[in-house]
């Protein structure tokens, strides 16, 4: 028992050749090496269980021209920054590298999972990794690069080492199966392959769990001791719900979940399964698929009965699902509503519909909302109402207060084009100003204050039966715009005239704005005298 040795340290990478899936970074390394153009500094960064330490490893050995069995620890400092994170660390290691190597030419220092050193210790750590000692070499290990200080990258020079394929990590556990002499199922292996998410490691990992129930390793033994479920299981789910087999399917599904299957596996493996039928649809992507030909055929049977949008929106409810699993109280029922969910979608035509579907832009820029004038009827104290055909409606982005005040405007310009008015009559500018201001008078205590202030800004002129209003910019001019038909309307019945108004742009205007105390007090008192009795009487100052 003792003398076992698991296979990711018993086949770890002793040479650049024996790393799996890293060839361009292999071949850099040992370009560099052989040139002496190794860098002062490396950083090796990438997922777990892809060869960044035992190719720092082989890097130590081959600067330095050890054999493969020598035990040089003087010369090979393996340090783990999780437990070394502070500053005295680095402080330890900086007085390390002061001493030249004992024997071999470079001391190298092997800092794994250097993202957990604190702030402290990068800033310790600046100066030594610019400017080391000539017979030192620095290669740092990590898997979250984010998290390292730019002045840290700065000076390192960065290997980003990519995720295995599981066609690298079948051939590298054949070639153990061979060395081993373990009988395999191809399909075994590549099911090994297709769990452990790139990571030589874990691959082999669940290649000695598999091995040490049997030598003779079979696609069943694989699915029954890995947790994990089959092709099989996965075809007859996809057929129940083709079928819309509701109780045929709740039951498959239950019996799934009842060999110990965790639901989030599930619903993670079902929309995979669903991805791949997507992928089979076209014979040029079949290369994305790990599975052998005859596989391949059943996935493209299945999806001919489907078309992409159903297919989308499969993988979109079950990836919904498999993100609210660990906040759901009831997760077998989570499992189940996602199932039926999918089983339901196209039971009724008026169903068909994805929310997930996008809108081009351009559909919004034709949206016009269009309306017969010549069709709202206006009834005395009552709100106007609209017969509006329905086909006038291309698609309509306008709110029903828009429309109403539309259909107000509309009824407003009517009145003023049939009401009689005398044309003859003299109207003073004085009038016109009397008029104007009563307007804005009852527009504030209707609490438009806005607009109110606006009509404020100057006095208007009165010139050849027309009101000539200016204003300091755009903005005023729009506000006003919208207001000239109702204030054309009072002013008329008013004045019993038939009076028009002009609008000017005068960026001179300068409103006056009370910013002293007695400023504000001359404004208040020349709205109310009053104000100033009442400062008398109670003699306050301002």
């Amino acid at each position: 028992m003792s003398d076992f040795l698991v296979s990711a340290r018993k086949y770890r990478p002793v040479n650049f050749e024996d790393v799996v899936g890293q060839d361009t970074i292999t071949s850099t390394l040992k370009n560099a090496i052989s040139n002496n153009k190794l860098a002062q500094a490396l950083l090796f960064t990438g997922p777990r269980g892809v060869g960044k330490t035992s190719c720092a490893r082989i890097v130590a050995r081959e600067i330095n021209n050890f054999k493969i069995n020598d035990d040089n620890s003087y010369n090979i400092f393996e340090l783990d920054a999780a437990s070394n994170n502070g500053v005295e660390g680095i402080r330890n290691l900086i007085d390390q590298t002061r001493i030249p190597p004992q024997t071999g030419k470079y001391k190298v220092y092997i800092i794994d999972e250097v993202h957990m050193l604190s702030s402290g210790a990068f800033n310790a750590f600046l100066k030594t990794l610019e400017e080391p000692p000539s017979h030192c070499i620095f290669i740092l290990a990590t898997t979250e690069k984010h998290k390292i200080i730019p002045t840290i990258l700065s000076r390192c020079q960065i290997y980003n080492f990519k995720r295995i394929t599981i066609y690298d990590i079948v051939s590298h556990l054949k070639k153990i199966c061979k060395i081993e002499k373990i009988q395999h199922e191809d399909e075994a292996l590549k099911l090994i392959a297709s769990k452990c998410d790139g990571a030589m490691r874990d691959a082999l990992q669940l290649f000695d769990k598999v091995v040490g129930i049997n030598k003779n390793i079979s696609s069943q033994m694989v699915v029954e001791n890995l947790n994990s479920i089959g092709f099989d299981a996965f075809l007859e789910i996809v057929n129940l719900i083709n079928k819309k087999d509701i109780p045929d399917l709740i039951n498959a599904t239950n019996s799934i979940l009842d060999q110990g299957i965790s639901g989030d596996l599930f619903l993670s493996g079902l929309s995979s399964f669903f991805r791949d039928i997507l992928v089979s649809k076209n014979k040029i992507s079949h290369k994305l698929l790990n599975l052998d030909d005859t596989k391949i055929n059943k996935l493209y049977d299945l999806g001919s009965d489907l078309n992409y949008d159903f297919l989308t929106e499969y993988i979109n409810i079950l990836n919904e699902a498999e993100i609210n699993f660990q906040k759901s109280i009831n997760q077998r029922l989570l499992v189940e509503l996602a199932i039926l969910k999918i089983s339901s979608l196209e039971s009724d035509d008026k169903k068909k519909k994805f929310k997930y579907k996008l809108i081009p832009i351009s559909t919004f820029q034709s949206q016009v909302f269009k309306s017969h004038h010549s069709k709202i009827n206006v009834q005395k104290k009552s709100k106007p109402r609209a017969d509006i055909n329905l086909t006038d409606f291309e698609t309509s982005t306008l709110s029903l207060k828009s429309i109403e005040k539309e259909k107000d405007i509309t009824d407003i310009s009517s009145n003023i084009e049939k009401a009689d008015y005398n044309l003859e009559k003299n109207i003073t500018h004085k009038e016109i100003a009397d008029t104007w201001d009563e307007y804005v008078d009852i527009e504030e205590n209707k609490g438009r204050y806005n607009i109110a202030s606006i009509l404020r800004i100057s006095e208007p002129e009165f010139k050849d039966d027309t009101i000539i209003y200016s204003v300091p910019n755009n903005t005023a001019a729009i506000e006003v715009e919208q207001e000239k038909q109702q204030l054309i309307l009072f002013i008329r019945k008013k004045l019993n005239s038939k009076i028009n108004i002009s609008l000017e742009i005068d960026k001179s205007i300068d409103k006056k704005v009370a910013y002293t105390n007695k400023e504000k007090y001359e404004l208040l008192k020349k709205k109310n005298p009053i104000i100033e009795d009442f400062r008398n009487q109670f003699k306050l100052s301002i």
